[in-house]
């Protein structure tokens, strides 16, 4: 039952929206200013009998111009038919109605502008106010033939400029909604990334420690203490760097990283050597690289059976590189699978004009380069 009212809610909340659109509030306009023009029309042939034909014809005549002006036509012109059947009835009538029919040709002044905002046309532009000086060559001359010679043109701009209006409304309004689109979008894949990248690393790095205190415990080590605080004080950080991938709070320290990773690959028996010779780099440079540490050092404990793992960070020529070279490579489990994380570290690196390089040998040995160009 729940959720048959969630389902209709839904349902009358979709038809709020559409009703509310642009496109719908310059219908409705359109609807009213058609009725207030019919008004003294159909008071007219009122007066002249013809109530019952006239209306008739001024319904089929206001439908096939709603049709026209509220269409998302597939082609530029659109319905032009409809245009052609609208002017056969705006001058057609006139021989039986006499001058009560002459403020439908504003009608047809709009429908022409509209159809040459449409297709780009000139012609049918200058066509537009010529709609209502026909009117001047009718055979009896009246004040009301001079009076809509001069406002049914007048009354087409308004609605032309009324429909450009909405439809450009409409436009805007789906422009903003399709950046609303994209700014969930790249949300939604920041925080896949960033969950990826740290809280995939702190659980391979725990499940890692797990492993290692396991070890220590059967071999009668005095380490496993050690160890476990060392585990429970990342299971506490685990939480901080959850937190922190939901709110987009990321504060990466590149320096504190290849000191953890030191720790960690030493405490996995891998020989570690690390050579740093350069200092102050960009932040966004810095967090990239941060990130590339991470990965290659979680890839060297759980792709390889390393013995040895050396890490380079040089700068020359204004471009950064990190390197990780290690032994004991693994054959990929499958060819050609490079993995998420290497993704998301590719698409982070080239987004500052960066790229990974990434060889073995038949020796076993494996490297994994990353470039980053330092921005002036």
């Amino acid at each position: 039952m729940e959720g048959e009212h969630r389902g209709l809610a839904a349902w009358a909340r979709s038809k709020l929206e559409a009703f509310s659109s642009p496109l719908w509030a310059g219908g409705l306009g359109l609807v009213a200013g058609g009725a207030g023009l019919s008004v003294p029309i159909v008071v007219e042939l009122a007066k002249a009998g013809q109530a019952v034909a006239g209306s008739i014809t001024l319904i089929v005549l206001l439908a096939l111009h709603a049709k026209f002006i509220m269409e998302t036509p597939v082609r530029r012109a659109g319905s032009w038919w409809i245009v052609a059947v609208q002017a056969w009835l705006t001058y057609l009538p006139l021989t039986v109605f006499g001058p009560a029919w002459t403020p439908v040709c504003g009608l047809l002044s709009g429908a022409l502008l509209v159809m040459a905002g449409r297709i780009r046309s000139v012609v049918l532009t200058l066509l537009a106010p010529a709609s209502g000086l026909v009117l001047l060559a009718a055979p009896q001359q009246s004040m009301i033939h001079l009076l809509w010679a001069v406002a049914g043109p007048l009354v087409g701009l308004v609605e032309y400029a009324l429909v450009s209006l909405t439809k450009r409304a409409q436009r805007l309004a789906e422009a903003r909604t399709d950046v609303m689109r994209k700014a969930v979008a790249l949300e939604r894949r920041r925080f896949t990334r960033d969950l990826h990248d740290l809280v995939g690393h702190r659980l391979t790095v725990l499940v890692l420690k797990a492993q290692l205190v396991q070890r220590l415990v059967a071999e009668g080590d005095g380490k496993a203490g050690e160890e476990l605080e060392e585990t429970l004080e990342l299971l506490r950080g685990l939480s901080a760097d959850v937190r922190a991938v939901a709110h987009g709070m990321r504060s990466s320290s590149l320096a504190a990283e290849l000191g953890s990773a030191r720790a960690l690959l030493e405490s996995a028996r891998v020989r570690c050597q690390i050579k740093v010779s350069c200092r102050d780099l960009p932040e966004e440079a810095e967090e990239s690289l941060t990130h590339a540490l991470r990965e290659g050092v979680t890839n060297v404990l759980r792709h390889a059976e390393a013995r040895q793992c050396s890490i380079h960070l040089l700068e020359r020529d204004q471009l950064i590189r990190l390197t990780i070279r290690n032994d004991g490579v693994r054959p990929p489990r499958r060819p050609g699978d490079t993995g998420q994380g290497l993704l998301n570290l590719a698409e982070r690196v080239s987004g500052l004009g960066g790229w990974l390089e990434a060889t073995s040998s038949r020796a076993g040995q494996f490297t994994f380069s990353v470039y980053v160009p330092r921005k002036k």
